[in-house]
């Protein structure tokens, strides 16, 4: 596999940053895109130089040249998108979040390992260089034990009740835009959680435009979780372990630098440059699992995913807060 051919589902403004990274990727083919309609799919393709453009996301999963599919649709749709490519052979990365909900997660992780396929959330915090670092410095012991955390994203956006970020039907509301990538980091940092809580507030279109939250992932290793769709926030996160603390600074999701403080030792600061296009870094990640024969990334992998998701539906239901088409519980 000297070259990783890669198709893409869906052609809004995510699916062209992917495909600006996979363009900066020497060993990676742009190859085809799947949209809605054949004229969608044409305008996408000759913008990010793609050789070939289906007007069907069916269309895009049967074409037997493509080695693995991107799927960069509305959080709605990830499942049933990411069971049509499985269901036709092909390895998948889907966008953050995987799925609405665990159950969904579960359905879909069940089907790729039943027909060993690879597939991973593209959750691109993960895989940037000073994440990498900071797993080192937490697996090393440089602030001892990691005990607790705080991490926050949140923006103001427009209120625009059919926008994707406030419409339920689109799964609007700030857990599945943003909080995703502080629970999932917090899953990181202390294991994965165990159990959740939190207060939220619901918006006129039902969602959550913002919410706090505490988890729990066990041997007494907590995190505070904060985001918004309507409130502005720091965009930092730090870790607080038994013998000192590190924070990385703000934008936390797209890291360079962090700062290593232990009483009495003073701050290390720790930098490591990114890429402009940080979905670089994921890409790569999802080619060299392809070339090992890796069905999942260790980096990312699917049980955490899962536990992640379920972490997250245990919080927003105390919210009473429930997708179209969940059953009550979900």
């Amino acid at each position: 596999m000297s070259r990783v051919r890669w198709g893409i589902i869906g052609a809004g403004s995510i699916a062209s940053r992917f495909s600006e990274a996979l363009a900066a990727l020497p060993d990676a083919e742009t190859l085809a895109v799947g949209s809605r309609s054949q004229d969608s799919a044409d305008r996408f393709a000759r913008a990010n130089g793609f050789f070939r453009a289906h007007g069907s996301y069916e269309d895009l999963a049967a074409d037997p040249d493509v080695d693995v599919v991107y799927v960069a649709t509305p959080h709605p749709f990830h499942a049933e998108n990411v069971e049509l490519c499985l269901n036709e052979g092909k390895a998948v990365v889907c966008e953050k979040p995987f799925t609405v909900n665990a159950a969904e997660a579960r359905r879909v992780v069940e089907l790729a390992r039943r027909r060993g396929l690879f597939l991973m959330e593209g959750m691109w915090t993960r895989f940037f260089p000073l994440m990498e670092r900071l797993r080192k410095v937490l697996a090393g012991g440089a602030i001892g034990e990691p005990r607790m955390l705080t991490v926050d994203f949140g923006f103001r956006a427009p209120f625009d009740p059919a926008s994707r970020l406030f419409d339920p039907n689109l799964g609007g509301g700030a857990m599945l835009d943003v909080g995703v990538y502080c629970v999932s980091f917090a899953s990181m940092a202390l294991g994965p959680p165990v159990r959740g809580t939190g207060l939220s507030h619901l918006g006129e279109t039902g969602v959550d435009e913002q919410f706090a939250a505490a988890l729990d992932h066990g041997g007494g290793r907590l995190s505070s979780v904060t985001a918004g769709t309507r409130t502005a926030t720091p965009h930092e996160a730090t870790v607080f372990g038994t013998e000192g603390y590190l924070r990385i600074h703000s934008p936390w999701w797209r890291p360079e630098a962090m700062t290593i403080s232990k009483p009495g030792t003073g701050d290390v600061l720790v930098r490591e440059p990114t890429e402009e296009n940080g979905f670089v870094y994921e890409a790569a990640e999802v080619m060299r699992c392809l070339r090992a024969g890796k069905k999942e990334s260790e980096v990312m992998p699917l049980d955490e995913t899962i536990s992640v998701l379920d972490a997250m539906d245990r919080i927003r239901e105390a919210w009473g807060l429930r997708y179209p088409g969940e059953e009550a519980g979900a």
